[in-house]
Parts: C-alpha cells; structure tokens; sequence
C-alpha cells in the first residue's frame, strides 16, 4: 500500500493499516559516523518515535561511493563508538553489513540483501534533506525506491523537495556535524556536548583525530 506523500517537515505517524500487517518495521541511517554524534542520535530516535518503528539501525559505511573521496579512520574504531553511543537507548541498534563486505558501499546492493536476508521486514531509509537533491545520481535509484521507502529529515540550511516518494519527519535542527568535531579537537578545542561523553573519552584515549 502506497503511503500519502507528506508536507515537508510535518510529524508523521504510519497509517494504522500499515502497522496492522505484523510486518516488522525497521529504519536504517547509514553515515560515515566520523565520529558518530548528537545530531545522528537524535535524527534516528525522532524518526524511530514519529513513524512509530520498531528499531531503527545505525549502519556505518565502509567506503562510500562518493566521486571526492573522503578520508577516515579504521572501521573498528567507527563501530566501538556507535556501540558506546547507543549503549542503552531504546530502539537503537547497529547494522554491520558494509562493514562486513568491505569496498564500496552502494545503497541498492546493502538494501537487496537486507531485503532479502528479512523479507518480513519494511526499511525505512532515512536521508538529510541535502541528500534529497542527490536522489536522481543514486545508484540504480528507480529499483531502490521500490525496495525501500525513503525518509528525509531537515537539516539546518537545506529546504528539498523531490519527485522521489519521500517521507519528511519533522526533527529538531541541530547544527553538529562530524567534521566539526574533528576540527574541534584539531584546535585543541573539547567538544563537550557536542558528542556522548563516552564517545569523548574513547577519542581521548584512542588519540583519534
């Protein structure tokens, strides 16, 4: 059943129907996570609150098929922070899968797995609204729109609008990115608050960035 296409930024919630079918529903945020921080938590537990999911997964990236590619730290490092990040939070979880595969991480090749791996199970793919603008350049986006439903969340400074069927979720704007972190520290600057403290001490301890 096709869902209505919403206002951006407007709280949702599934229609009921939806939620009837027993089917499980499941949310994925896939990122770099370099490091994780703030602004991704609240990002997927809102959107795990407003849909009404039963979990929503954190699935950092091994490689990402990006044309500028972007430098980062051994993946291992990547996965112990998103683990001490959640410890503890309700309806957060992890998906190693990309990390697992290595080498590039193509949405549509994770998703026809995960998809096939859990066949009763509905993803929710969710994006920042700057990612919306990128959709049509996807990798096989006319196949993975069909594979998954596609969920945006604003972020400070992007206004999208798509022809993709999209669903906004209206999250609080936090301006916190991970590049800010890491010039943070390359400034001698703590960024307290900025990132889970127990994020924060693995950093110091690991003497990353």
């Amino acid at each position: 059943m096709a869902i209505e296409l919403l206002t951006p930024f407007t709280k949702v919630e599934l229609e009921p129907e939806i939620k009837e079918k027993k089917r499980k529903q499941v949310g994925i945020l896939g990122g770099n996570f370099n490091p994780v921080h703030h602004a991704h938590l609240v990002v997927a537990d809102q959107v795990r609150q407003q849909l009404g999911l039963d979990q929503v997964l954190l699935m950092p990236e091994y490689q990402p098929p990006h044309v500028d590619k972007k430098e980062t730290i051994p993946e291992h490092h990547r996965l112990k922070m998103l683990e001490l990040a959640i410890e503890g939070i309700e309806g957060l979880d992890i998906e190693t899968i990309e990390l697992e595969r290595k080498g590039i991480s193509y949405t549509y090749d994770t998703m026809k797995i995960l998809t096939e791996q859990h066949p009763e199970t509905d993803y929710y793919f969710i994006i920042g609204a700057d990612m919306v603008d990128y959709l049509p350049k996807w990798y096989r986006i006319d196949e993975l729109v069909d594979m998954v439903q596609f969920v945006g969340v604003q972020r400070p400074r992007y206004k999208a609008g798509t022809s993709y069927p999209v669903i906004w979720v209206d999250v609080p704007l936090i301006d916190i990115s991970s590049s800010m972190v890491r010039d943070f520290i390359a400034q001698g600057r703590k960024p307290n608050f900025l990132l889970p403290q127990p994020v924060l001490d693995y950093i110091e301890k690991e003497e990353l960035y």
